[in-house]
């Protein structure tokens, strides 16, 4: 139960009928990825109309709004926003109409260089309507000469960053991943057509099983009902974002071949296998991101999983309050303690991060109020120590108890009795093959971030 904010998800929708109401659909299994904003632009083959607002998808959108948005070709997102602030200019998908068609794009993740590139946009004469760096996408889409493609291609060799991305004009989706593969995007036949999405557990909810992952550095057209495959640029690397498999994605998602589930218990394991000299009573993991880590942990150590928290369903993940007093307001009306499960009982307490310490800490209290005898933390991934700067809600160092405070120091804090974490050379370990960017606990980014004016000191 992380204190951290992921920053949005994209679903399209190529050569479908009613586009919309599958659209809806997709938006609202990425819900997890962002609350505070959903959006849908829908094209008919002429024009392109579109409709979004604040709010979760299911508020933004009533069937009446769904039914009048005619066309089989769509591209929405949900929003969390960590580039530009949550003024409704930045709501998304961006549409553009001009002499060139309509245009619509919808983004994920954080370009590095867009304060660069907006100022030479508008110095070209461009004009911004909101702060967003996904707007300087579609500026420098339409900045760049020749077909759409070719300044698709144009446009993404001069972003870096981390992103995903979908473009769609009248008749077209493409979309796009940056070179680094730090943002994930895939795609799936669906019907006559295809859809699209941050994650697949999206094409699940359809009874798709099937998908394909963009490549990094990969452009994919869906046009014409056929699928063509463009490199924009062969300087490529594999480093998934490591918090997509802790934390951003559904249990239920394949992130490069691997299921999240999967890659969270596998965690668990890892952390019980350290521990052969703890002795303790139960496990129980902080719902729902932690919950598949403390079956790991309970089958490997041979403790009972108990259900010692339990979680409102009606109340919004955490790491989507936009200030610290709302984030541990959300904790308090968020989760509750199973006194008769943990009264008397030494705890192993499962959770998947700790980022600025304050919801881990209330945590540990509310197990301890209800008569845990002792609550041992343990977390499935390495020392937060370093801010993001590729689309996750943390931008200093300062802000991070990983940045300031030894483990020891941050058990202290968190009033727990011990607390370990994962390795980093675990967490490779539980990848195996897959690439991973690891930057926020060690510190070794992707990018050269200096070039963009990043500030990686408190």
């Amino acid at each position: 139960m992380a204190e951290i904010h992921e920053e949005c998800g994209v679903f399209g929708v190529y050569h479908v009928e009613n586009a919309a109401m599958l659209e809806y659909y997709g938006l609202h299994s990425l819900q997890h990825r962002g609350q505070e904003s959903s959006g849908i632009a829908v094209s008919d083959g002429e024009t392109i109309n579109s409709y979004k607002g604040k709010g979760l998808t299911v508020d933004v959108f009533q069937k009446e709004k769904l039914s009048a948005m005619k066309g089989n070709t769509a591209i929405g997102h949900v929003r969390y926003s960590t580039a530009g602030g949550q003024e409704a200019e930045n709501i998304q998908p961006i549409v553009s109409k001009g002499h060139n068609g309509c245009l619509a794009v919808s983004h994920n993740g954080q370009i590095d260089n867009d304060v660069e590139l907006r100022l030479e946009l508008e110095n070209h004469g461009a004009i911004f309507q909101g702060t967003g760096d996904s707007e300087v996408i579609l500026h420098q889409i339409q900045y760049e000469r020749g077909t759409l493609l070719e300044r698709i291609t144009q446009a993404a060799r001069k972003l870096d960053g981390a992103f995903s991305f979908l473009v769609m004009d009248e008749d077209r989706i493409y979309a796009v991943r940056d070179r680094y593969g730090i943002r994930p995007l895939s795609y799936a036949p669906c019907r006559q057509g295809y859809v699209i999405s941050s994650e697949t557990c999206a094409f699940e909810v359809m009874g798709i099983y099937e998908s394909y992952d963009l490549k990094p550095g990969e452009i994919v057209e869906f046009s014409k009902d056929i699928v063509k495959h463009y490199q924009y640029t062969n300087d490529i690397s594999h480093h998934m974002c490591a918090m997509e498999y802790i934390y951003f994605a559904r249990p239920d998602s394949v992130v490069e071949g691997k299921n999240v589930h999967t890659f969270r218990k596998e965690s668990g394991a890892v952390l019980a296998r350290k521990d052969q000299d703890l002795h303790a009573d139960i496990v129980v993991g902080v719902p729902d991101s932690s919950l598949s880590a403390a079956i790991g942990y309970a089958e490997e150590s041979g403790l009972p999983f108990e259900t010692g928290l339990f979680k409102n369903r009606y109340v919004g993940r955490t790491f989507i309050q936009p200030t610290q007093a709302m984030r541990d307001q959300s904790v308090r009306m968020k989760l509750s303690p199973v006194e008769s499960v943990v009264s008397g009982k030494s705890v192993v307490m499962i959770d998947d991060s700790i980022v600025r310490g304050t919801t881990s800490r209330r945590i540990v209290q509310l197990l301890k109020s209800a008569g845990a005898k002792e609550v041992h933390v343990r977390i499935a991934s390495p020392v937060f120590a370093y801010p993001c700067f590729y689309g996750v809600d943390t931008s200093t160092r300062a802000e991070l108890i990983g940045a300031r405070l030894n483990v020891e120091e941050i058990c202290d804090y968190i009033k727990a009795d011990s607390l370990r974490y994962l390795e980093v050379e675990d967490m490779r370990e539980v990848a195996g093959q897959i690439g991973l960017c690891l930057a926020c606990f060690d510190g070794k980014y992707v990018t050269n971030l200096y070039t963009h004016g990043k500030e990686l000191e408190d």
